[in-house]
């Protein structure tokens, strides 16, 4: 049986030989006898200027360790038409259809975007040509946002199927050390093929795939589901639909609303990507250790509360790179990515600022409407082709357009604006005093002339929540409908909105049986 140990390392020894070595010393033994050291959690600890590498690890003692490989568990291949549509091939659509599967329900996952290869090319030619494809780009196709969006998994949720999720991407060959990371991330250069894996095997077990394939509308007799209208006019019969669309598609939540499906307007938060060389985070972070490779490129986590509201880092993601997240023609919205090896010479963060119904208004469609303004101002602040609104932070602090712009990951390009005249004084008056906060306070080095403003964040959550009842986890209005993850306003992020949609799979299982 293996020793569960913490131990805490410098990060010079935070690699194979290093925490043998502390292992055995911890337990009183010669190096030699310690056969295995297996990582199970780790994380870094740069607090007080002294950086240290934590970890829980399973120590051996002159015995091997049985470390089998995680593997897709097998389903069942299902027949006959399907009885529940989902909507939406993101984490909570797959893993929704995934449970359902395993329990025997056939689905149809219905997709208005492309499968993972498929978006690449509508990706290329947004960052290249500034032409946009409003049916698949970074937020529509398989995978959901998470795909081109960096891939990161950790989540506030505590309690659930988070081993289970885990151990699922992992069997569809997501690296293992996502096992032991407090803060795992795969990648968005990984990300895709762990997706089509997934896709291949839920395929194999009879779970249908229709990409390119846009619902239009709810097929109800009176007021229970019976199917779904697609683009094209066909009609997909069905006893239950999983509502699982993102916090994106904003045509779905008014074509919701017009068919009576209950939901309400919810708080959201808007703001900026910013940008730094790598480095700079790397030195203030780590001081001398920066860019140790046993430490990989720094994250960073900043918030405050400025008279009541709140100013956060969201999304931050080293090494990385600001891409368009658009899907609207004549919006420009930012967003940010960081492949696997984290290796980008820059690092960038949404720094976001929550606003509420006493800002945007309380009906339902009020703070899309309020998003949409802001992005629409950004759009005309570039020039047109995505370009994006821009500002060094010191400028921005001192009040003034910037005459020129440091190097940026965005590919469509930057424009020098003023980011005031971009961002409603309630987003902007309180972003100015949390950054000036956060580089005098908290980061030393943070408002460098090289780093950038670059607008707009707008999309970290969804503004609508599309209500259900607390345990049957179906609308209150439409039999059937199961509104789901991110979009439906239950989730934040990959792994929250995988774990929605077991939630709701196993809800309209225990519905069936």
């Amino acid at each position: 049986m293996p020793n569960r140990l913490e131990l805490t390392v410098a990060p010079e020894a935070a690699d194979e030989k290093g925490l043998r070595q502390a292992a055995a010393l911890s337990l009183g033994v010669s190096e030699d006898r310690v056969t295995a050291v297996i990582p199970r959690r780790r994380s870094v600890d740069a607090r007080h200027r002294k950086v240290r590498v934590n970890y829980a690890v399973d120590v051996y003692v002159d015995e091997s360790p049985d470390e089998s490989t995680l593997e897709l568990p097998h389903l069942a291949t299902l027949t006959g038409p399907p009885s529940v549509v989902v909507i939406g091939a993101g984490p909570a659509g797959l893993f929704a259809a995934w449970c359902l599967a395993s329990k025997g329900v056939r689905a149809v996952v219905v997709e208005r975007g492309s499968d993972v290869r498929g978006r690449r090319p509508a990706l290329a030619q947004l960052n290249r040509d500034g032409r946009l494809n409003a049916e698949s780009n970074y937020c529509f196709g398989e995978g959901g946002a998470g795909t081109f969006s960096d891939g990161k998994l950790y989540t506030r949720v505590k309690k659930g199927p988070i081993r289970q999720v885990m151990e699922l991407l992992v069997g569809a060959g997501a690296p293992s050390k996502i096992l032991v990371e407090a803060r795992p991330h795969i990648g968005t250069n990984r990300l895709p093929k762990v997706i089509a894996t997934f896709r291949e095997y839920l395929k194999a077990a009879g779970v249908e795939f229709l990409f390119d394939t846009r619902v239009d509308r709810l097929s109800l007799n009176g007021t229970k589901i019976a199917g779904v209208e697609l683009a094209d006019g066909s009609v997909i019969v069905c006893e239950s639909v999983v509502l699982a669309t993102g916090h994106s598609a904003r045509d779905v939540y008014r074509t919701m609303l017009g068919q009576g499906v209950p939901m309400e307007s919810k708080p959201l938060a808007i703001g900026v990507r910013i940008e730094h060389p790598q480095m700079v985070i790397d030195r203030i972070q780590y001081g001398a250790h920066a860019g140790h490779a046993n430490l990989g490129a720094a994250p960073y986590s900043l918030k405050r509360t400025v008279e009541g509201v709140g100013v956060y880092s969201f999304c931050m993601c080293p090494g990385g790179f600001i891409v368009p997240a658009s899907t609207e023609e004549g919006h420009v919205v930012v967003n940010g990515m960081s492949p696997s090896r984290r290796d980008s010479e820059f690092a960038n963060s949404g720094m976001v600022v929550t606003v509420d119904q006493s800002v945007f208004g309380a009906e339902p469609l009020d703070g899309v409407a309020y998003q949409s303004v802001i992005e629409k101002a950004a759009f005309q602040a570039g020039g047109g082709r995505y370009v994006a609104p821009a500002q060094r932070v010191t400028d921005f602090l001192a009040g003034r357009v910037s005459t020129d712009l440091p190097r940026c990951s965005y590919r469509p390009g930057l424009a020098s604006a003023d980011l005031k005249e971009v961002l409603p004084e309630r987003i902007w008056s309180p972003l100015r005093d949390a950054l000036a906060e956060f580089g005098q306070r908290k980061m030393r080095g943070y408002l460098s002339e090289e780093a950038v403003l670059v607008g707009v964040e707008s999309r970290s959550s969804s503004p609508v929540r599309i209500l259900r009842e607390p345990g049957s986890l179906e609308s209150p209005g439409i039999a059937g409908l199961y509104p789901c993850g991110e979009g439906a306003g239950y989730a934040g992020g990959i792994m929250s909105a995988a774990i929605d949609g077991l939630r709701v799979a196993n809800a309209i299982a225990a519905k069936s049986a």
